[in-house]
């Protein structure tokens, strides 16, 4: 019987998932986290592989916008529930899926698409490349001190019910979405998933709690969401602090909410993940030994429409440079484009038959698209190839960000 692909109807949702769970290790969700995606689930943009009345392979996207450098959002699909059945491995499943999905996100409009990988291999032949990392952190608060900013003292800390916190603190994050590439504004719903909190993600710990740091006002500037994972053995209490969330809109707020983290009673340390990889805890911190930091990759990167995407960020410094770009999963990106960017920031890209600066795949445009890896090492890796000299330092300066670009949640 023939393999047949098609949008997934809202009656169809419990198999497609029930396939989703299997391909993942088919251990189940909760009932509140597969209630919440069920809601977050975009029917239109879901694709089921069936075999006659089986699932056997899924794609889905959500309707983002990302901040990418200078600011703006930009509407990206954040591809999501992709899984094969394990019965149908090497049959061609998975590339029909991201076939038809990135036609489908070309045929949309979005210049972007971007994913989180359980297998990072798999989507670099699909044109993903790395663009953000994360940074996890295991303190030892019996050793470690902090050292923190003036106006720290001045922070009010209070803490919260997490449901009725809510607002407040969605105000502080969707007030941070520009200042960091990487981040994605909150559509609707995409807020009940900082409360998820059913007993299968506690990893052992207390129900879920909030501490807002808030100005002599009473504005909230601040919040953390956290776990305490109680632990005794015959010397006293081994007990843990497990951070979820933290953000600050400024450096006191920050310094205040770990100091408060590091000092809860009967806890010994403070493991943190998901953390962007130049936290200021780094510096805050008396011995960034004894943090054990740790990277990992986070999210994947892919311009859909190459000469959209490029323009829609702005750039750390003026560039006149030819890019010669192979993509064919993506054939419409391939061959020359000048990418020029004025004094202000802003770009413009379009074809070219002038001799190419710079050799790349759109790999790796991908990883600097947010400017926290840089063309650099990529060409260090052999990934880009300068073909004039001086060109792979005026991009690598060019598309440079300030700050790392950070996801903070997964989708």
């Amino acid at each position: 019987m023939a393999l047949e692909t098609r949008v997934l109807q809202a009656d169809e949702w419990d198999v497609w998932y029930d396939h989703l769970e299997l391909a993942f290790g088919g251990v189940p969700e909760s009932s509140e986290e597969r209630d919440l995606y069920k809601s977050l689930t975009e029917h239109e943009r879901s694709l089921a592989v069936w075999d006659g009345d089986t699932c056997v392979g899924s794609a889905g996207a959500f309707s983002f916008r990302l901040s990418v450098p200078g600011g703006a959002l930009v509407p990206a699909a954040g591809v999501t529930m992709v899984g094969v059945a394990p019965t149908h491995r090497r049959r061609g499943v998975l590339t029909s899926l991201m076939r038809r999905q990135m036609d489908d996100i070309r045929a949309g409009g979005e210049p972007l698409a971007v994913l989180t990988a359980s297998e990072p291999a798999i989507y670099g032949r699909f044109g993903y490349g790395t663009g953000t990392y994360s940074l996890a952190v295991d303190i030892d608060t019996t050793r470690v001190r902090l050292s923190v900013p003036p106006g720290t003292d001045e922070v009010r800390l209070r803490l919260v019910d997490p449901e009725k916190a809510l607002p407040e603190c969605e105000r502080v994050y969707a007030e941070l979405v520009s200042r960091r590439p990487g981040m994605t504004a909150r559509q609707p719903l995409w807020e009940r998933q900082a409360l998820l909190d059913p007993p299968s993600m506690r990893a052992g710990g207390s129900p879920l709690k909030c501490v807002v740091a808030e100005r002599e006002d009473g504005a909230v500037v601040g919040y953390a969401r956290y776990r305490v994972k109680a632990d005794w053995d015959l010397t006293g209490s081994e007990g843990k602090v497990l951070l979820s969330d933290l953000d600050a809109l400024d450096p006191a707020a920050e310094a205040a909410l770990w100091r408060y983290l590091f000092e809860i009673d009967l806890t010994w340390s403070v493991r943190a993940t998901k953390r962007p990889v130049d936290d200021p805890v780094l510096h805050l911190v008396s011995d960034v030994r004894r943090a054990r930091p740790m990277t990992r990759d986070s999210l994947h990167v892919r311009l859909v429409d190459l000469p959209a995407a490029l323009e829609a960020r702005t750039y750390g410094a003026p560039l006149d440079v030819v890019v010669e770009v192979e993509d064919t999963f993506c054939p419409w990106n391939e061959g020359r484009w000048r990418l020029s960017v004025d004094a202000k920031g802003e770009a413009r890209c379009v074809r070219t038959a002038d001799p190419a600066d710079l050799e790349l795949s759109v790999r790796e445009l991908g990883s600097a698209y947010l400017g926290g890896i840089t063309l650099t090492s990529l060409a260090a890796a052999g990934r880009v190839r300068e073909l004039r000299a001086g060109a792979l330092t005026e991009a690598s300066r060019a598309f440079a960000g300030d700050v790392a670009p950070w996801l903070p949640h997964g989708f």
